[in-house]
């Protein structure tokens, strides 16, 4: 019996008002994915192909990838050297010299089934004569935005690239008041005012009560402001210029503060840390069980935090960070020592799915503080969670002479400049696990006695 290897072209009317569009479903192998042409509208025919473009295709592409992949019927995604990709509609509506460009959001935000939802609505209004971007804009002219509505929807876009919990709760309590009772409700002032009559004078009243006292905030979140106003004149909510710029701006009205010292994380030294997991295994906590984690894989503690058992294979001893927990934007396969995966194995037969290290309740992650919390009840409060990160460097750099770029990558540290990093596909993964499984030897077989007195 024979095979039939491909599907005869059929094609398909559709008769829709004041247009008549035409599909045409060409020969193609059995068992491939559909492709669809189809025009956009009768007297202006042009067959373009759509839904060109999958998920799995999509999470494939990278920084290298950069520049716009095509989704057809004037759906594109946009692809950055930083890896970030976005929607983007273009098309040119009759009567019109040059075609218009329209921002649908970020993926995966945005997922591909809702925008191609979105670009048909488009495309159907094209169809009928119109122009999406006059019609997205005289929807938007219809509402009443607040400074607290704008704000919200800044931080619900922009969120998904800021690298932890932490910080995007900050951005909720400086600018919309969200958080536990108790906090300065800064900008209250201004959130109910209307985004296009917000001025100078009212980014003032919010910052000069806190201007000297509290400096660094103060300093945080004027720029949050600019940041959003700067948003709401990009979507064409205001108009003019930005009150909440600082040079030739806020800088007449408000004084200098002084330029902060860079301060890094208080790192315990390498020597001492032996001796630490050797007393922070004879506590029974959660936090200790991530915080011995985070050491002997020389992660930041906000990657452990959330870690989740879908992350990690077990019997390729491999913990997969997705690029949307990572600092850099990029996934990051961190290899498991014999250590580390001795930390898992208890846990994975009493918990096995969600969170790796959860909280009281099972489907939440550990407070973010609970590291910190139990270093201090182990009277080394002087030293921080990150900074263990930094006594791994030190040992790789004084004890070992592997390279450079092995240990900085084991830190998932973004070595040389764009070109140099796209020719470096490689993640040296078996380079990294031997540099771990070395610091793990060090930390459990170099445990002196009686050296320092951490608290049980």
């Amino acid at each position: 019996m024979y095979e039939i290897p491909y599907i005869l072209g059929v094609f398909g009317l559709w008769l829709l008002p004041s247009s008549l569009i035409v599909c045409y479903y060409p020969a193609q192998k059995v068992g491939t994915v559909p492709t669809f042409f189809t025009c956009s509208h009768f007297g202006n025919f042009m067959a373009r192909a759509i839904h060109k473009l999958t998920d799995r295709g999509i999470q494939a592409l990278k920084g290298v990838d950069a520049g716009r992949h095509s989704d057809g019927g004037g759906l594109y995604l946009l692809v950055k050297s930083s890896g970030a990709k976005s929607w983007v509609f273009m098309a040119k509506p009759k009567g019109y010299k040059a075609r218009i460009e329209m921002g649908l959001g970020p993926y995966p935000e945005i997922s591909l089934s809702s925008v191609r939802q979105n670009a048909a609505e488009y495309r159907a209004v094209i169809a009928q004569g119109g122009n999406p971007i006059r019609e997205r804009q005289a929807a938007k002219e219809k509402k009443i935005f607040t400074f607290g509505d704008v704000a919200a929807e800044y931080i619900e876009i922009h969120k998904s690239k800021w690298s932890n919990s932490k910080h995007i709760a900050q951005w909720e309590m400086t600018l919309l008041g969200r958080g536990d009772k108790g906090h300065v409700d800064y900008c209250k002032s201004i959130r109910e005012l209307r985004i296009e009559e917000l001025t100078r004078r009212d980014v003032l009243t919010v910052l000069r009560p806190i201007w000297t006292e509290r400096p660094e905030t103060a300093s945080r979140i004027r720029g949050r402001i600019e940041r959003v106003l700067g948003f709401a004149i990009a979507e064409g909510l205001r108009d003019g210029d930005n009150p909440a710029t600082w040079k030739n701006n806020l800088d007449n009205s408000l004084p200098s503060h002084a330029k902060r010292k860079v301060q890094h994380h208080a790192a315990m030294p390498y020597a001492d840390v032996p001796q630490f997991l050797q007393a922070l295994r004879e506590r029974q906590a959660m936090a200790a069980r991530a915080l011995e984690f985070a050491i002997l894989t020389a992660s930041r503690s906000g990657e452990v935090y959330y870690a989740s058992w879908d992350e990690v294979d077990i019997e390729g001893a491999v913990w997969m960070i997705p690029a949307s927990r990572m600092k850099t934007r990029v996934a990051h396969r961190v290899p498991l020592s014999d250590a580390a995966l001795a930390v898992l194995a208890p846990l994975k037969e009493i918990y096995g799915e969600g969170f790796i290290f959860p909280g009281q309740k099972r489907d939440s992650a550990l407070s973010n503080m609970a590291m910190k919390v139990l270093m201090r009840r182990m009277n080394v409060g002087q030293y921080t969670p990150h900074g263990f990160r930094s006594a791994f460097r030190d040992w790789a750099g004084n004890e070992t002479l592997v390279a450079r770029e092995v240990a900085e990558a084991c830190l998932a540290h973004q070595i040389g400049n764009a070109v140099e990093r796209a020719y470096r596909r490689n993640d040296a993964l078996e380079k990294r696990r031997q540099l771990l499984n070395m610091w793990s030897d060090y930390c459990f077989e170099n445990q002196p006695e009686n050296v320092l007195q951490f608290a049980k």
